[in-house]
């Protein structure tokens, strides 16, 4: 055994996260020139202003993939990525700023949406990029 190891049992059955929790698939479109890379926990709304996709449908998610992993995006790629609801207080501040607050607070949402169109972050209908 080595210091900091740990012996795990196999387990029986798969791992299941996030069971319960709203969840959605979305194509985006990069269409900046260098590569994005999105971190598991990161509001996917607020993503990188070069990636094209429905924001109205990813207020309030985050990437379905296990904590501490990524998604890649190379220039050019079009992809289909899931998507599952915050949970907790459900709290954002940072990233680009688009909510900095509760995220079901009264008029955040269309508030956050008018700041997408502002400051011209990629915006389409779902529809529009299939």
């Amino acid at each position: 055994m080595q210091p900091g190891e740990y012996l795990i049992d196999q387990p029986t059955e798969a791992i299941a996260a996030n069971l319960g929790r709203a969840t959605c698939e979305l194509l985006v479109a990069h269409t900046g020139d260098r590569p994005i890379q999105v971190g598991s926990h990161y509001h996917f709304f607020e993503v990188n202003r070069a990636l094209v996709f429905d924001r109205g449908l990813a207020y309030g998610m985050h990437l379905n993939i296990p904590a501490g992993t990524a998604v890649r995006f190379e220039p050019g790629d079009s992809k289909i990525i899931n998507l599952v609801a915050f949970a907790g207080t459900r709290q954002i501040y940072g990233h680009n700023g688009l909510v900095n607050g509760a995220l079901d607070a009264v008029d955040q949402r269309q508030t956050s949406l008018n700041a997408v169109q502002q400051q011209q972050f990629g915006h389409r209908a779902q529809g529009d990029l299939e």
